[in-house]
């Protein structure tokens, strides 16, 4: 319980901070980007790359689902299939979302997202066979809940994107950056995890590791509810 604490706690904090900059920074768009893309219209390929490269190397929702995703995959076939399935539903939605300008609300897209970390640590303890009866799909809850997070991608393009001008080449430019930030952050986790599972801590904190991700799915979902509960008083 005492190495629980010390792993849990600081990792909760750090997620209620993170929850509260989400919250205040206009759904993590830096203020500086929003004002090049409302301020340049018309084709932009380079600076939409960097920013979807951007938003998934500092997206920690996106990173903490991938991290669980990737928790228990030793092949690299393996990752490479689940990461597939979630690049497909991140991609589809946000093509389609920005493209069809499918209106939601960020707060709410962005709680679903932080349930989807809560899912994958529960996954990952094997709860579910116990609390449901059942073993969901794991690839087909990655390819869904990827769907939730291509959307949330969406919801924030919306926001940035003043004018249509341009708008196919830079919103495939900006899905790509996506990928290549998936890639680079996908690959300093992997590094990362490769010399965890070497050590003979891995084995003895896989309940503490997947507790404090649970703890900071629900962190993030509570945030984002509460956002969405004051941009309704508001």
């Amino acid at each position: 319980m005492k190495a629980l604490r010390h792993v849990v706690l600081p990792l909760v904090g750090v997620a209620l901070a993170a929850g509260l900059h989400g919250i205040a920074a206009a759904h993590g768009v830096a203020e500086g980007d929003k004002a090049f893309i409302q301020n340049n219209p018309g084709v932009n390929v380079v600076p939409y790359l960097y920013l979807g490269a951007k938003h998934m190397v500092t997206g920690y929702d996106h990173l903490l689902f991938l991290f669980g995703v990737i928790f228990f995959l030793y092949r690299l076939r393996d990752v490479g299939t689940y990461v597939t399935l979630f690049a497909l539903g991140h991609s589809m939605t946000l093509l389609a979302g920005v493209f069809f300008i499918v209106h939601a609300n960020p707060f709410l897209i962005d709680a679903i997202i932080g349930l989807s970390v809560v899912y994958k640590a529960l996954d990952n303890l094997g709860a579910f066979p116990t609390l449901l009866g059942f073993q969901p799909n794991q690839k087909a809850a990655v390819l869904i809940f990827g769907l939730f997070h291509g959307f949330g991608l969406a919801t924030k393009l919306q926001d940035l994107i003043a004018s249509r001008d341009g708008l196919i080449p830079n919103l495939v430019s900006f899905n790509v950056g996506v990928e290549i930030g998936q890639f680079m952050a996908l690959s300093v986790i992997l590094i990362l995890m490769t010399l965890w599972r070497r050590s003979p801590t891995f084995t003895r904190n896989v309940v503490v590791a997947n507790a404090a991700l649970m703890c900071a799915g629900v962190v993030l979902t509570g945030y984002q509810l509460a956002g969405f509960m004051t941009e309704q008083t508001i």
